[in-house]
């Protein structure tokens, strides 16, 4: 008798939802509010959109500082639009600081690059640079095309952490493109870590980091590590290798 009951009352239930359903109206499910900001894209793939920072626009390096000594003039080379690497002048970054964002930047390692290994085109993107330890979360910039090295220290790999998910790299002296989507970490009073640092990367229009999340900072000795901090400039890594130094252009940003 008891299951009799229950089997009723579903049976109920159920032709009570198939009546609301169809009874339901389109509008009822619709949602008006807020509206989406207009975003005007880019003439052209790769274009920096309307609400975009552009960081570097083949002009000038004055949204950019010299890590070692922000006062510094003494800056990386911009001819032809594009800046290439002095590795005198050591690493830069952007003076303005960031949390969460959607970066595009393009690199070309340079035709006549010689080399093996680790240094060959070495330079990195950190989505966070930190004065401390490894000096924040690097993005690997390398020329694994026909060339060799450990799978969590290759281009697309967020160094020594995540492997790529595929080797995208265009020959030596073409333009390539990272399109990164970063969430920065976020910590507690105390320090202690509330959530991970997270990066989405598409190298060359191909995913190679699906929603990565980082386990702490990038170091090239030793285990990662997470330190309370805030919102930090994006940096470029002049790599101290002997191999031909490697140029970029095109660099803005949409803060998330």
């Amino acid at each position: 008798m008891k299951h009799k009951i229950i089997l009723t009352a579903l049976l109920a239930g159920s032709s009570l939802a198939a009546l609301a359903q169809q009874n339901a109206k389109p509008e009822d499910t619709e949602i008006w509010s807020p509206v989406p900001a207009v975003v005007t894209p880019g003439k052209t793939l790769g274009d920096a959109p309307s609400d975009a920072i552009v960081l570097f626009d083949g002009k000038n390096l004055d949204e950019w500082v010299v890590t070692n000594d922000t006062t510094s003039n003494h800056k990386w080379n911009v001819a032809d639009k594009i800046i290439t690497v002095d590795k005198s002048a050591g690493d830069i970054q952007t003076k303005r600081r960031f949390m969460d964002f959607q970066l595009h930047i393009e690199y070309r390692i340079p035709s006549n690059i010689t080399g093996s290994g680790q240094a060959r085109g070495n330079s990195g993107i950190f989505l966070a640079a930190l004065p401390w330890g490894a000096g924040g979360y690097e993005l690997q910039v390398l020329d694994n095309y026909n060339n060799k090295t450990y799978v969590n220290g290759q281009v697309g790999s967020l160094y020594k952490q995540a492997i790529p998910l595929a080797n995208a790299c265009r020959k030596p002296g073409e333009w390539q493109t990272y399109d990164v989507i970063w969430t920065a970490p976020r910590f507690n009073e105390d320090g202690s870590l509330k959530s991970a640092a997270r990066a989405t990367v598409l190298h060359n229009g191909i995913l190679v980091q699906n929603n990565t999340s980082l386990i702490g900072d990038t170091p090239y000795i030793g285990k990662p590590e997470y330190r309370k901090h805030g919102a930090s400039p994006i940096k470029l890594q002049a790599h101290g290798d002997k191999s031909e130094p490697i140029s970029y252009r095109n660099i803005w940003v949409r803060e998330l």
